[in-house]
């Protein structure tokens, strides 16, 4: 069997893909950073605030990874915790409050799995950004980085338009996970990754995305600005388009984009 889906998934996780913030810095201006879910704590996993594209100011959130071990651990390895969700969700409806498009960036293997993120109501967190999200008056857009795993990636991802890089992916489950679910073997994952899937041209083929974000030949961390610069462009397109729509159209065209998953299994 082809392993090119796990090639793909490789390049998803390298340590020098560039993170949230430096994308944020590549596109935007005046990015003022916000913590806090104010209920908790200050997730350093998820980042968030305020920022201007071109001359629109937004909300930009999106989780963040780090290059070393020392800024790994401070990030929990891009894995949020429920307070991370939290924050997200308190800039989203600010957002909202004042009328600023809400863009998302998703790179997560999934949500933190610790014991006390259970015990403060990590499934709650995800499905409660998932309800919101349904019904948020602004537009939204989702955009994956690099990985995309499980509900810790969904909660960033019900949006009006979801787009992803080249080497990106998104999936229910790891392929580890899903090879040792399947037949008992983590060293399968390589069959695994090319059974789910999980790639752009999969995902576009399926109407899962709307668009692959190209990644310059000499890679993404090494030639960053070709890959913004288009990025940039398709958003500020994409805003003026979503803007024009009313807030009753803006909603419909969302509940019709994932109402129609259903279609795949009826």
């Amino acid at each position: 069997m082809d392993h090119k889906a796990m090639e793909i998934v490789k390049k998803s996780r390298m340590v020098s893909r560039p993170t949230t913030l430096e994308f944020i810095e590549h596109i935007f201006t005046d990015f003022i950073e916000l913590h806090g879910d104010r209920h908790f704590a200050d997730d350093k996993a998820m980042v968030g605030g305020i920022a201007m594209l071109e001359n629109q100011p937004v909300t930009v959130i999106g989780v963040q990874k780090g290059h070393t071990i020392e800024e790994n651990v401070k990030r929990s390895f891009g894995s949020p915790n429920p307070e991370g969700y939290r924050k997200q969700l308190r800039l989203m409806k600010q957002a909202e409050k004042f009328n600023r498009p809400v863009i998302l960036f998703v790179n997560t293997s999934g949500a933190y799995c610790g014991i006390g993120a259970e015990e403060r109501g990590q499934g709650e967190a995800i499905a409660r950004n998932l309800i919101e999200m349904a019904g948020l008056k602004v537009p939204i857009i989702s955009i994956f980085i690099g990985e995309g795993g499980s509900g810790g990636a969904l909660a960033l991802a019900l949006a009006d338009k979801v787009w992803m890089l080249d080497n990106g992916m998104y999936a229910v489950l790891s392929p580890e996970g899903f090879a040792s679910i399947l037949w008992r073997s983590p060293e399968r994952s390589a069959d695994a990754a090319e059974l789910m899937k999980l790639t752009a041209p999969d995902l576009l083929k399926n109407g899962i995305i709307e668009e692959i974000i190209p990644e310059a030949k000499e890679g993404l961390a090494e030639n960053l600005e070709y890959t913004t610069s288009i990025l940039k462009e398709m958003l500020v397109s994409q805003l003026q388009q979503l803007q024009q729509l009313s807030t009753e159209q803006l909603l419909e065209q969302r509940y019709c984009r994932f109402r129609k998953y259903g279609e795949f299994t009826e």
